[in-house]
């Protein structure tokens, strides 16, 4: 049994023979995930410090501002996993294509390839505001020993043997699940090691707060302005109480453990919405669903949309079931 005085590396190696393929790579992916959070989180604390913040004069393939901050994060994650020889491919939403890695090497016999957003939500670091980590592992599906192909990470969501994120708040945290249930991880910076500190993390089937940049109202959908007026009408435990962040994982992180919803939906100005399907959305639905969440665009099941390019975007509700379930009843009478 898990208790609360184990380490992540102990957590690991106790509840390895739990994952679908236990030959040990998955928890050396994971644990190298882990140093590499460390190493951005010690970054993330000199913010104001060092010249770390700010602009880094470049745009990523999406056409928006890289900051400094996740250029860093970027180039250390893709480090990490590349040098500790552990994935055969790495897709991260600041690069444009995918990385293949020991692709020369026709012996290598790495099966994960590794999609990440190194760091979301780096426009709050300027003002001390917390961002983190999203990351999602499959297994390829082309022949081990050979290069990566653009298929290896077009996978449903449902695929995923691992998903996950780290948050860089008042505490550094690393949440994640290999498909038995969700647990959280405490960083003792003093020792360097995380702990685990909530095991079992489990979304409250209701929730009495909503997520949504509001500022964007008259250009979402007319089915989210009438939850969103559900949402604040005076009736039983409403009105809800609005709670936006602007990182995905400190609004998710937040609403899993109170209760709660969060919205990106589409509009005239994202008509196909803003979220990334593999770097955002997919690993988030895949930890809602295993702590007794629900993740949808407001019709379909996040994790059973067929990916078609590396850096889709799709709208996104997520969180506790029942307030998920009534934005899709407003979605569909909208329709």
């Amino acid at each position: 049994m898990s208790n609360k005085n184990q380490t992540l590396g102990e957590f690991i190696i106790e509840n390895q023979s739990s994952f679908k393929y236990s030959s040990g790579e998955l928890s050396r992916l994971i644990n190298s995930i882990r140093l590499a959070a460390k190493v951005v989180n010690h970054e993330v604390n000199k913010a104001g410090l060092v010249d770390i913040i700010g602009n880094a004069g470049d745009t990523n393939i999406q056409g928006e501002d890289q900051q400094k901050l996740d250029v860093y994060a970027n180039e250390k994650f893709i480090q990490t996993l590349t040098k500790r020889n552990i994935v055969c491919g790495i897709a991260s939403e600041e690069e444009d294509s995918f990385i293949s890695i020991n692709s020369q090497d026709e012996n290598h016999q790495n099966k994960y390839i590794v999609l990440i957003d190194p760091l979301d939500g780096s426009s709050n670091i300027d003002v001390n505001v917390s961002v983190g980590t999203i990351f999602s592992i499959y297994r390829r599906v082309t022949p081990v020993g050979t290069p990566v192909k653009l298929e290896d990470f077009l996978q449903k969501g449902r695929e995923q043997v691992a998903a996950g994120y780290v948050v860089y708040g008042t505490s550094t945290m690393l949440v994640y699940t290999t498909g038995h249930g969700v647990n959280g991880f405490t960083l003792n910076p003093a020792i360097g090691s995380f702990y685990l500190s909530h095991p079992d993390m489990k979304f409250p089937a209701d929730g009495t707060i909503y997520s949504v940049n509001e500022g964007n109202y008259l250009d979402f959908p007319l089915g989210i302005k009438n939850f969103i007026k559900y949402c604040q009408q005076e009736e039983g435990d409403r009105p809800y109480t609005s709670r936006y962040i602007g990182s995905l994982v400190s609004d998710f992180h937040r609403n899993m453990i109170k209760g709660g919803i969060y919205m990106y939906p589409k509009g005239s100005r994202n008509p196909n919405g803003k979220l990334r399907l593999l770097y955002e959305c997919n690993p988030m639905a895949f930890l809602a669903e295993q702590a007794n969440g629900k993740a949808s665009d407001g019709f379909t099941r996040i994790m059973d949309i067929e990916p078609t390019e590396l850096h889709q975007r799709v709208p996104f509700i997520c969180g506790s079931k029942n307030m998920v379930e009534k934005a899709e009843e407003f979605m569909e009478a909208a329709k």
